[in-house]
């Protein structure tokens, strides 16, 4: 088990908006989250980050229980996240902002430890997102939508994390990106990295996940094989139909 979360409740004030809330992933392993809007998903992502401190509960990575640390305490773990609204550096360029997400091999994570791969680098970025090969002189505010989230996630690669957690990655982009982007999940994957992906597309996480877990007003109400939910219409009508 490369990342747990066990019992996680936060509140908002006198407002609780997670209840008890237990995960777990192993290496390479790709669980979504899923669940209508404001159900905690993204709440989950961002007290897992630590950038929202829990009221209650245990996060362990790795081995190290993470509960209140920093965020970029938790990067240096090797926890790697990606926002809903990407939060790309617009005047700087694709180079440089790959560049901003630079860091050194979490320590204990040598090279063919675990994953299997070499640190990443540009090069290695533009062979898994190839559509970034020729915008590298662009700045961030000169790309379009889908490349924009391509970059987000290949500047969180480049701080080399073992987990990822993604949130809401296929939020307004076209087909066509959507489905590189499985593709490119798929990869990240297979080189042995965990992925907690909060997300509505089901086509996208049906694509890419092994599992799901179904969050309702802040609590996880069920619990599947993604095929099974992708069979179960009554279980999708319930929890996921708008």
């Amino acid at each position: 088990m490369i990342l747990s979360l066990q019992e996680l409740e936060v509140a908002y004030g006198r407002a609780q908006v997670l209840y008890g809330v237990s995960l777990a992933l192993e290496p390479g392993e790709v669980v979504a989250l899923v669940g209508r809007n404001g159900a905690g998903k993204s709440t989950t992502l961002r007290t897992v980050m630590g950038l929202i401190p829990p009221s209650r509960g245990v996060i362990t990575c790795k081995g190290h229980d993470i509960t209140g640390w920093a965020p970029h305490r938790i990067a240096r773990l090797g926890l790697g996240y990606v926002p809903e609204d990407r939060r790309i550096f617009t005047e700087l360029t694709v180079a440089e902002n790959l560049e901003v997400g630079r860091r050194e091999v979490a320590k204990g994570v040598a090279k063919g430890a675990v994953s299997g791969t070499s640190p990443w680098t540009p090069e290695r970025l533009v062979a898994l997102f190839p559509n970034l090969a020729e915008l590298m002189g662009r700045r961030g505010n000169e790309i379009s939508g889908g490349e924009q989230q391509m970059l987000a996630l290949a500047r969180t690669l480049m701080g080399n994390p073992r987990v990822l957690l993604l949130d809401e990655p296929s939020e307004g982009l076209a087909p066509v990106i959507v489905e590189q982007l499985a593709r490119s999940l798929e990869a990240l994957r297979q080189e042995g990295i965990a992925i907690l992906l909060s997300e509505q597309n089901l086509r996208l996480a049906g694509a890419v996940a092994g599992r799901a877990a179904i969050i309702e007003r802040g609590r996880i109400v069920h619990e599947c094989a993604m095929p099974a939910l992708l069979a179960d219409s009554e279980i999708r009508r319930a929890h996921l139909a708008v």
